[in-house]
């Protein structure tokens, strides 16, 4: 991410917060925005389902228990999230992908997903 240029969402304007509660982002400032560290790639926003939040547990990465030494307090379906693009992929071609916020997803998910796949999934 350059620093210079704030980053854009989907729809080609100012990427829009997330959630501040619980407080996401690979950063935790509430944005889904990314850099080089941030090997997953954390830039959807998208709001928590039961089918989701299961499926990803089944993958290996609980997000519905809460983890006091990551400062996480685990979700519920109904939270926002900034998901690892490449996990909501998976949820997609499973046929559970979650609701995404374009508002609030930054466009490099565009280098991992088709517009079209996010596109069926847009909540505002």
């Amino acid at each position: 991410m350059n620093s210079d240029k704030p980053p854009l969402n989907l729809l080609g304007q100012p990427l829009v917060l997330c959630c501040a509660d619980p407080v996401t982002g690979f950063f935790r400032d509430g944005f889904c925005k990314t850099n080089a560290l941030d090997q997953g790639s954390h830039v959807i926003c998208a709001q928590m389902t039961h089918d989701f939040l299961a499926f990803t547990q089944s993958r290996g990465n609980n997000l519905s228990t809460p983890r006091a030494e990551f400062d996480f307090p685990g979700l519920k379906p109904g939270d926002r999230w900034c998901l690892c693009a490449l996990r909501w992929r998976e949820a997609y071609e499973a046929g559970v992908a979650p609701p995404v916020y374009p508002e609030s997803t930054q466009e490099k998910a565009l280098e991992f997903l088709e517009r079209g796949a996010l596109r069926q999934h847009y909540v505002h």
